[in-house]
């Protein structure tokens, strides 16, 4: 199996989890690549079996430096004929999305559309969406929305714990 992690990570939340992804892939035997997503661009998605994309959280969406990523690849597929109707599944492709947030407001809310987003993509692709995995990470240079938020306290995260979560997520999505 051979998988691709891409990430962009502005305070290195969405870098933790995408390293603890890459990690555990190699760790059961997967030919896995991690890349940022500006060295992602030339990219084939469809040259991996299983294809990981993660972003914070930002206003409801990816950040800029993602959108960019994610039109610029459509655009591309678009004009290869790549992109068929009805989006039929592409045998032994998946996809997972992976969203870092804060969410000092509403929480997880705050969180999913951007998911959403991610998955839609891959959806459009033929890719088989295996998940969407939320992992709450600090909101650096900001006590009140680390402290005080609708998560409560959330620095350090994140954490061992949560870390945790996403090999186990990793193993289960293998098994």
């Amino acid at each position: 199996m051979k998988a691709l992690i891409i990430y962009w990570s502005g305070t290195g939340n969405t870098q933790k989890v995408a390293e603890t992804i890459h990690a555990a892939l190699q760790q059961a035997g997967v030919d896995s690549h991690l890349k940022k997503v500006n060295e992602a661009a030339d990219d084939d998605l469809y040259d991996y079996d299983l294809v990981f994309i993660g972003s914070p959280s930002h206003l409801w969406q990816p950040p800029e430096p993602m959108l960019k990523f994610i039109k610029a690849r459509m655009a591309d597929y678009r004009e290869r004929d790549v992109i068929k109707m009805n989006a039929p599944k592409v045998p032994g492709k998946r996809a997972v999305a992976f969203v870092t947030y804060s969410g000092p407001h509403t929480g997880l809310d705050e969180a999913v559309p951007v998911g959403k987003f991610l998955g839609q993509f891959f959806a459009h692709l033929g890719f088989e969406v295996c998940g969407e995995w939320y992992t709450v990470g600090e909101f650096h240079n900001n006590a009140p929305a680390s402290t005080q938020g609708r998560l409560g306290d959330i620095r350090g995260r994140p954490n061992e714990q949560d870390l945790e979560t996403i090999r186990a997520n990793v193993r289960q999505l293998l098994a």
